[in-house]
């Protein structure tokens, strides 16, 4: 969703929780000053112009947990696959 990917792209911007916290509760006021609307025409407009600010916020390095694909920890430690040992042969 739109709400979802502002909120991530703000956190890509800002990895401490206490100070994003701040910028959630900001996005979170837009979208609820909008939640109203039902104009086609100016949800089309409203769309257009928060894509366009995501696009233009967007983060080069956005924050990927270590463990999500992608992340630094990600698939690091695999498990050793189970093999059955060679068979035995006579000499």
């Amino acid at each position: 969703s739109l709400y979802r990917r502002a909120l991530q792209t703000s956190l890509s911007w800002s990895v401490r929780r206490d100070l994003w916290r701040v910028q959630a509760m900001n996005i979170r006021d837009l979208f609820e000053a909008n939640k109203d609307v039902t104009e086609p025409r100016q949800l089309s407009k409203l769309l257009q112009e928060t894509e366009a600010t995501l696009q233009k916020w967007k983060h080069p390095d956005p924050y990927v947990p270590p463990t999500a694909p992608g992340g630094s920890k990600y698939e690091r430690n695999i498990p050793c696959p189970i093999l059955t040992p060679p068979a035995k042969f006579d000499v």
